[in-house]
């Protein structure tokens, strides 16, 4: 059984315009989100994402539909068996949501307080969390001494505290620069490692799906309208706001007007070469083409690696005879695809 299953999940919100229909802010979704996965869910402001993720903690209740987490059904769950269930879910904000007359500890600590825990079990807990995330020499500092990373990186530990099955992360990295954000990902990595920790993580950068995430759901209006493994989704979109999404990671094949401006600038036969999970053969491909006696020169495109399964598209300008281009391209490796550019002869 999955930990979190979704099932034709519907939530509606009364319109903000008198007499206008209510507004559906999550519409006919279905996911199933297995024990020990990292799940992210992408999609543009206003997709369904945060709604979604507070349908999973029980913080809004579901219009229609039925979500289990944990073997339990949140429908109709009293309330007060509901705070029971969100023991089990630890939550990571955007902007941290720390408590800034506390100190780290007690920001850590505050929710083992609430679920009553003995307060040499509570000691015991933060030093261990304050540790697992490299802070345990801030544990008195208050949050406006902290750093973004380090303020985050408490917020996770506080998410931990009380040992949850499952951790909701609400676009977790929005607010960090780059570097700190590798960090913070590189920690959410151990969590779910090492401690085993499943978890939604919802986000609008594709870079933080690629990283930490097994499968991925893209929604867009609502829906969840392509779901699948993240090298897959990834590698081979196939509905357009999955398109719109990869394409801010992945350069894919040059669009009409950046074709023009590729031909302005480079002389010969534009071809893009699309490589689908077969690691060696970009070096094999520029060896045949030198082999023919092609040069060639490397105008457009990419190639990423998730977890050692390689992808991407590579636009070449190639020089030399059509037919010695036509021979050369006709013998390239399996696992390369060749897409033609049009009008792709140009003299300068």
């Amino acid at each position: 059984m999955p930990l979190v299953s979704l099932r034709d999940v519907r939530k509606t919100f009364p319109s903000a315009t008198r007499g206008a229909p209510p507004v559906t802010a999550v519409d006919g979704v279905d996911l199933d989100i297995e024990a020990g996965e990292v799940f992210g869910i992408v999609g543009y402001s206003g997709a369904g994402k945060s709604t979604l993720m507070r349908l999973v903690n029980g913080l809004e209740p579901v219009t229609s539909g039925s979500i289990t987490v944990g073997g339990t059904e949140l429908n109709g769950l009293p309330e007060r068996e509901l705070r029971r269930l969100r023991i089990g879910i630890g939550m990571i904000f955007q902007q941290f949501n720390l408590f800034t007359s506390k100190t780290v500890r007690g920001n850590v600590s505050y929710p083992l307080r609430v679920a009553g825990t003995p307060r040499t079990e509570i000691d015991r807990r933060v030093d261990e969390l304050l540790g697992f995330v490299g802070l345990a020499d801030k544990a008195g500092s208050h949050p406006e001494q902290l750093s973004g990373g380090q303020k985050q990186r408490v917020g996770i530990a506080r998410a931990l505290a009380t040992s949850p099955r499952l951790l909701l992360a609400d676009e977790a990295t929005s607010a960090l620069d780059p570097e700190t954000t590798h960090e913070v990902l590189g920690l959410l990595k151990r969590v779910n490692e090492e401690l085993g920790v499943t978890m939604i993580v919802i986000t609008h950068e594709m870079d933080v799906v690629q990283t930490l995430a097994d499968k991925v759901a893209v929604m867009d209006g609502g829906r969840v309208v392509e779901q699948g493994d993240v090298f897959d989704v990834f590698s081979a979109p196939q509905q357009p706001s999955s398109r719109r999404f990869v394409s801010t990671v992945v350069r894919g094949v040059p669009s009409a007007d950046e074709q023009a401006v590729l031909r302005a600038r480079h002389p010969g036969r534009l071809v893009t070469l699309s490589f689908h999970d077969a690691g060696s053969t970009q070096a094999e491909v520029f060896s045949a083409l030198s082999r023919a006696g092609l040069g060639f020169e490397l105008v457009f495109g990419g190639v990423n690696d998730i977890r050692g399964r390689v992808f991407g598209h590579l636009t070449l300008a190639l020089t030399g005879p059509d037919a010695v281009v036509e021979q050369a391209l006709g013998t390239l490796p399996d696992g390369v695809t060749v897409t033609r550019l049009p009008n792709g002869d140009v003299r300068g």
